[in-house]
């Protein structure tokens, strides 16, 4: 299991709350757990539902589409250790306590694909 980024709302997030807004923002539920992203013809795993979402990403581009999944829901994206990614100005951010590191232009990320990290 990878380092894991979730969905976290101030009021709970229902599975059938989730299902209703997902489509309208580009994503799919495939089978009964997992949200997809389509690119280049594919499609590609963002999160996972265990009564709440789950994200294990291994690109910047999956760490995207969870923050563009966590805004289309109104909730904010939390990583294990307390971190806060967040978009600011086109920029996707990590913020933790007073320090902020950029991952990198959103749009450029989006575009780039779920090319995956390497070691």
């Amino acid at each position: 299991m990878g380092y894991e980024l979730r969905v976290v709302r101030e009021s709970p997030l229902a599975f059938a709350e989730l299902a209703k807004a997902i489509a309208p923002a580009g994503f799919e539920l495939r089978g009964s757990d997992e949200i997809t992203a389509a690119h280049g013809g594919g499609t590609h795993v963002v999160a996972r539902w265990r009564g709440q979402l789950v994200g294990e990403p291994g690109s910047d581009w999956q760490v995207a589409q969870l923050l563009r999944l966590s805004s289309a829901l109104g909730a904010r994206l939390v990583g294990e250790d307390g971190e806060v990614y967040a978009l600011r100005d086109g920029v996707i951010e990590v913020v933790t306590g007073d320090d902020a590191m950029e991952i990198g232009k959103f749009a450029e990320i989006i575009d780039a694909g779920p090319a995956a990290w390497t070691p």
